[in-house]
């Protein structure tokens, strides 16, 4: 007798749940203004700091350029060399410390209002809405049938988008290559190889993820959205929905025991990522508060107050107070602390930045010598760093035994950026002077500027 075969049902486990393409109802706000005036302050710095000059030694150059072949930055008056990498050390450490510091105040605030992603997305949604038209128009038109009017407006909506993201890449590589010489070799299809990679893949880059993927970077790919929930507690303010208020839902506006939430679904047909606030914190919503917006409006056509979705923390939605200062925050105090401390760091850096370095190095084939006029002589190989961006002549000195003097000249030119090596030696009396090893100091100091000197230590060997 066959035994029953039992039937098993497969579960299908769902990694990315599509819903489609999201097309978020347009409102108005503080928020949604504050995003704009983020995409105005940002893209003004970004598209218009290449084309500033800066006058240096007589001498116009790009005021902020990368010349990687060179190995030098320029910002504004200050040159930067490989030598200086501590301080873009210190940058990125307060570049990270800052961003988990405004992350445990108030969640993704980076990520709703200064994000490059979030603000090439809003410019390229503007776009697409003044070409398509408003949500509903654009849903439409993407749900209707393949036809002359659909295939000119994506047409034009698709131009419009590659000459953003085409001047875009422009203005990136405009910032490793200057921009002024930049621009003819790219009408004439004359760049280089590198300056020819970057262009194409920076453009497109920014069509593809502004324009095409949208709101799915910041619900699959972000990674900053999966590790944020560790910089959280419970009282990092983050857009919440107050349940206690908005419960049960009001959905035909009856007196009674009822919350103020009409289930009007206003907070979702604004969300630039398509999620429901109400269901509460999500990994993929960034901190925009378009939802704030339309719900308060929504808010103030029913009579009820306004913040029914508010920035809130789980202490505040849970009518405990808050804490006041940073004492009651551990935290946010952790963060502040290491901002401090870094920033000191690096403005004690660049203030204690010296634009001459010096290596001593002994002769190490001979450790002295004797000339015929009974002195001994030793030999040194000094390296000058010269890390302004002019020729500059320096001086050297040695002191640390008495009648110690340098032999031949004594005043040596460097280039900018260049590592002058100078063989330098060393006489002192023969007589009278106390044997074996004795501690002595180099000093070289700039012609220009006598502010700028260096003083390193070295030996004298003595019979």
């Amino acid at each position: 007798m066959s035994k029953p075969v039992s039937k098993v049902r497969e579960a299908k486990l769902e990694f990315y749940r599509k819903k489609g393409k999201i097309h978020a109802k347009a409102t108005e706000g503080r928020f949604n203004s504050l995003r704009w005036a983020m995409v105005w302050f940002t893209q003004i710095i970004f598209y218009g700091a290449c084309w500033l000059n800066w006058e240096s030694n007589g001498l116009d150059r790009q005021a902020i350029l990368f010349d990687i072949a060179h190995e030098k930055l320029y910002l504004f008056g200050l040159v930067l060399w490989p030598q200086d990498a501590l301080l873009l050390a210190f940058v990125l450490i307060l570049a990270a410390t800052a961003l988990f510091f405004v992350t445990a105040l108030a969640g993704r605030l980076f990520c709703g209002f200064a994000c490059p992603q979030t603000v090439y997305t809003m410019i390229f949604t503007w776009v697409e809405a003044k070409v398509e038209g408003d949500h509903l128009a654009r849903l439409k038109l993407d749900q209707g049938p393949l036809n002359a009017r659909k295939l000119g407006l994506k047409a034009i909506k698709h131009g419009i988008w590659f000459l953003i993201a085409a001047w875009t890449s422009i203005t990136f590589v405009g910032y490793f290559t200057p921009i002024r010489d930049l621009l003819p070799t790219v009408f004439a299809l004359e760049t280089g190889p590198w300056e020819a990679f970057w262009l194409i893949f920076y453009a497109a880059f920014a069509y593809a993820q502004a324009g095409l993927a949208r709101e799915a970077v910041c619900q699959h790919m972000c990674p900053y959205s999966r590790f944020q929930g560790v910089m959280f507690d419970p009282t990092t303010a983050n857009v919440s929905y107050d349940r206690q208020r908005g419960e049960p839902r009001n959905v035909r506006r009856q007196a009674g025991n009822t919350g103020d939430c009409i289930d009007c679904g206003i907070c979702v047909q604004v969300c630039p990522t398509g999620i429901d606030i109400r269901d509460g914190l999500q990994l993929a919503c960034i901190n925009c508060g378009l939802c704030i917006d339309a719900c308060d409006q929504v808010m103030l056509k029913i009579g009820a107050p306004t913040g029914l979705i508010r920035f809130a923390s789980e202490q505040e939605l849970l009518g405990q107070p808050k804490p006041q200062g940073l004492l009651g925050r551990p935290r946010v105090l952790v963060y502040a602390a290491i901002l401090v401390i870094f920033a000191c760091f690096a403005v004690l850096t660049v203030a204690q930045r010296s634009l001459l370095l010096v290596d001593v190095l002994r002769d190490r084939g001979a450790l002295l010598r004797e000339t015929s006029e009974g002195r001994i002589e030793n030999a040194y190989t000094l390296k000058l760093m010269n890390l302004d961006d002019t020729p500059r002549q320096y001086t050297v000195s040695v002191s640390g035994l008495p009648g110690l003097e340098i032999v031949g000249e004594r005043e040596f030119s460097a280039e900018p950026g260049s590592i002058q090596p100078l063989m330098i030696t060393v006489s002192a009396p023969g007589e009278g002077m106390p044997s074996g090893i004795q501690p002595i100091h180099f000093e070289i100091a700039a012609k220009h500027d006598a502010a700028t000197r260096v003083q390193e230590k070295s030996s004298f060997v003595l019979p």
